[in-house]
């Protein structure tokens, strides 16, 4: 107990530290929102990766679809690092750079709205952000109870006070250099933690191969040694679950937004590696250590606790340090996202949708009161979901938490991407897939919770579960806005050739970047 309460201790005192440390950074609402733009590439690599991944992870995904697909589940992580990182980086990283700061826009509602010279687009994407941001943040938590109980005995309320006030302090004081230096630090944690947590755990049924010769003896429904196989039991839902958890991440506002503030083109190259090398450790080592969870549940326990209950089982008979170990990672995973959830949504709701709807601009003063009161307020309205949750099972909240991504991902992947790249794109081809996402999946909470009732195998289909719809929504984005855009070119911005000059401006670099031709 000493142990993993001194290692706790020391984990919250580095970063309430950092925090104070970084408040210098963090005096003007460009320092405070985007670090000025000077963020190196090893702090924007850490803070992308650990931003995005976090207890719902390690916790809940990990063990939910490594029970359904087995060691198969590991492409779900691999697909995080080669989709969600290394392709996101190569396709939006630099034009996101460049748009943004020639647009001066510091959030997503802020691109929407500049690139598309529509304040009604950037009220809407604001409140959108800040509506389903809250039930996402909330769902951070849920991953925490059982490690806490297992470790300490601690009631789950107790433990998201404590991670929701330490939180608070470091990014109210700190802003996004508070966050990014700490995400580098709880990124560490979270590399040595995941290799040393899923050798121990293989340690247990005697080594690698062991395990799997075990998995390859549990009978499945489908076919002998499913839960060893390539693809698993369910090739095609495996497939969704890669596309909403890696394609998903490009619209995500507290995902792009770290491209915003990335320093310069090496910056870009250097971080494009580690953020994907990171996510290949952290990502692909949770779904590796969540497919061998058949060994350390069955059926009836999985039923009676939930999939919740699989990594904390997995993890309970480690050695104390190990698990003080798993419960800095878990904090530092789910810490680092919650800090960039918050400070993402407050910056929105500051800037973008106060800001927006205020005839009176606020001065830069009053702007970065209102960011850090809404940071406190974000933290406080998603930890009691959090706890209202945990305690009632409100099936709502439940539901809600699970059309969040999709809803976000689905209303903003499109538009954004479409709107670094295409001149074309219209201001009613981004109000459709506005209004297609967020109804879509809408629609998927009341019928997840029973109010409405799909008829055809098409929509049954469609609206299995939320990860299917919000896939659909992604996908059907992709399609909405060119589709929309063609028809409706009266709505294209009138300056959008001026706004795309930014692609065009000449700069100078060193000839082993480029290949010229002496004669």
């Amino acid at each position: 107990m000493l142990i993993k309460l001194f290692l706790i201790l020391v984990f919250f005192a580095v970063f309430v530290f950092v925090g104070i440390k970084c408040r210098a950074a963090s005096s003007s609402v460009n320092g405070y929102v985007l670090g000025g733009r000077k963020v190196g590439p090893w702090l924007t690599a850490f803070a992308y990766g650990t931003s995005y991944f976090s207890a719902v992870i390690f916790v809940g995904y990990a063990g939910q679809f490594g029970w359904n697909f087995g060691v198969a589940s590991t492409w779900i992580g691999l697909g995080n690092a080669f989709i969600g990182s290394l392709l996101a980086w190569a396709i939006l990283g630099r034009r996101t750079r460049i748009m943004t700061r020639f647009l001066d826009s510091k959030t997503m509602p802020d691109f929407f709205g500049r690139r598309f010279e529509s304040n009604g687009i950037k009220v809407a994407s604001s409140a959108i952000t800040f509506l389903f941001l809250i039930p996402y943040t909330a769902s951070l938590f849920n991953g925490l109870s059982r490690l806490f109980k297992m470790a300490f005995n601690v009631d789950y309320a107790v433990c998201v006070v404590v991670m929701a006030l330490l939180t608070a302090v470091y990014v109210i004081a700190g802003g996004y250099m508070a966050t990014a230096v700490n995400d580098f630090i709880q990124g560490l944690v979270m590399l040595v933690g995941i290799v040393a947590v899923v050798l121990s755990v293989l340690s247990q049924n005697g080594g690698f191969m062991q395990s799997l010769n075990l998995m390859s003896q549990i009978e499945s429904p489908v076919m002998k040694g499913a839960y060893v196989s390539f693809f698993g039991p369910d090739p095609l839902y495996l497939l969704f679950v890669v596309l909403l958890t890696s394609l998903g991440t490009w619209g995500l506002p507290q995902m792009v937004g770290k491209f915003y503030a990335i320093k310069n083109e090496e910056s870009i190259k250097i971080g494009t590696v580690i953020s994907t090398a990171f996510a290949v450790v952290v990502a692909g080592g949770c779904y590796f250590l969540g497919g061998f969870g058949r060994l350390f549940a069955t059926p009836e326990s999985v039923k009676a606790q939930g999939f919740d209950s699989i990594v904390p089982n997995m993890l309970s008979n480690l050695g104390d340090v190990l698990i003080g170990v798993v419960l800095i990672l878990v904090l530092s995973a789910s810490m680092s996202t919650l800090s960039s959830l918050a400070l993402t949504s407050s910056s929105t709701l500051t800037l973008d949708f106060i800001g927006a709807l205020k005839k009176k601009k606020n001065s830069e003063k009053q702007n970065m009161l209102m960011m850090r009161l809404f940071v406190a307020f974000f933290i406080i309205v998603s930890a009691a979901i959090a706890i209202v949750q945990a305690k009632s099972r409100v099936t709502f909240i439940a539901q809600l938490m699970g059309v969040s991504w999709g809803a976000l991902s689905g209303a903003f992947l499109a538009p954004f991407l479409y709107g670094l790249y295409w001149k074309k794109t219209s201001k009613a081809a981004v109000c459709a897939s506005f209004c297609f996402g967020t109804i879509v999946e809408i629609i998927q909470l009341f019928k997840s919770l029973g109010m409405i009732k799909m008829s055809g195998d098409f929509l049954n289909f469609v609206f299995r579960n939320s990860l299917y719809s919000g896939v659909f929504c992604m996908l059907g984005g992709l399609v909405i806005v060119p589709l929309v855009s063609a028809l409706t070119q009266g709505s294209k911005p009138k300056d959008v050739d001026q706004m795309f000059t930014c692609y065009d401006k000449q700069v100078m670099v060193p000839a082993r970047e480029i290949l010229t031709e002496d004669k």
